[in-house]
């Protein structure tokens, strides 16, 4: 009997965290595609034209595989899949606009270990190395107006909606080995291409509580090719990361989330992964907290989220550290 859970955005990817996916102890690894961690605030914006940087840092933490009716995986007595990341990511937003917005150029990537097991039959073993990379071609338009911040010194307050849209694609270029995978689930790289096509909204109140209220989400279409070592197809889903947070100042603090839902099935050799497809579904609730340094050109963002349900999928806690700057 062929059994198979995924890990959602677990860790590490560049764009990512990692998704696992175990079958008879595990094999297919699918990623979901953007920056490690997911996105969260000014999920639409693109900054100013100019040259920009950022170290992401991750943690994450697998502690329980869900069914597809949600319970505890059957067999597997031993769930615990530990993920340690650093990236380094660049984006380039160039001086002109194409109908009347900016344009980003992005890329990620990074290493990490991915340290556990998830049957006490199967030694618990870690594979260090580097993940996929991540690349990003992004469109963004803002159709407000910018007022200054009640706090001298903050940036600015960009109110109104703005919209964006683009294509991320998750590129294979990780430390991968199939064996290792299917007896514990451990993998660093997914050997898997992912094209997301993605489209994001921000809006940005006017001061109700504090500085203004800006809803934030952004919406990808993973779509992912065969993985050549297994045969194996990962069915389509949609993950949605989204925030609502409060401008204060230099700071800005919420609340984050990230759902994802699969809706085609998961094949291998052409037929479908009994017995439901395999198909994903994970709900993540967190906060995160950002503060600017606008004489430095910098920010530094704290992200902590952690799963409410999954289906098919692992349970995970996350935590992401950003610290990111414009050099010109």
């Amino acid at each position: 009997m062929i059994q198979i859970v995924k890990f959602a955005r677990l860790a590490l990817p560049l764009c990512l965290l990692v998704s696992c996916t175990v079958t008879s102890w595990a094999a297919e690894g699918t990623t979901v595609a953007g920056p490690i961690g997911g996105t969260d605030i000014r999920s639409a914006f693109l900054p100013s034209p100019g040259t920009y940087g950022a170290l992401i840092t991750s943690a994450a933490s697998a502690y329980q595989l869900r069914d597809g009716a949600g319970h505890p995986w059957a067999g597997l007595d031993a769930v615990g899949i530990d993920a340690k990341a650093a990236a380094a990511a660049l984006l380039f937003v160039p001086n002109f606009k194409v109908f009347d917005g900016s344009i980003g150029f992005l890329g990620v990537a990074g290493a990490g270990s991915l340290c556990g097991q998830i049957k006490s039959a199967s030694p618990a073993t870690c594979r260090t190395g580097f993940g996929d990379i991540y690349v990003e071609t992004s469109w963004s338009r803002f159709f407000g107006f910018t007022r200054p911040s009640r706090e001298s010194g903050a940036l600015p307050i960009r109110e109104g909606l703005a919209i964006g849209a683009g294509v991320g694609a998750v590129l294979p270029t990780g430390l991968y080995d199939s064996r290792i995978q299917a007896s514990n689930g451990v993998t660093v790289g997914s050997n898997i291409f992912d094209i997301a096509p993605w489209v994001a909204f921000t809006y940005t109140t006017p001061p109700l509580f504090m500085d203004g209220t800006e809803f934030s989400s952004k919406i990808y279409l993973n779509n992912y090719l065969r993985n050549p070592a297994t045969d194996y197809v990962s069915g389509k889903n949609m993950d949605i990361d989204f925030a609502v947070s409060e401008h204060i100042g230099r700071w800005q603090v919420g609340a984050t989330g990230y759902y994802l839902r699969q809706f085609t099935d998961d094949t291998r050799g052409g037929s479908i992964v009994a017995p439901d497809g395999r198909r994903s579904e994970v709900l993540s609730l967190g906060g995160v907290i950002n503060y600017d340094i606008p004489e430095a050109r910098t920010a530094i963002k704290f992200k902590a989220r952690t799963s409410v349900f999954a289906y098919n999928t692992a349970m995970v806690t996350l935590f992401v550290l950003t610290v990111a700057r414009k050099f010109n």
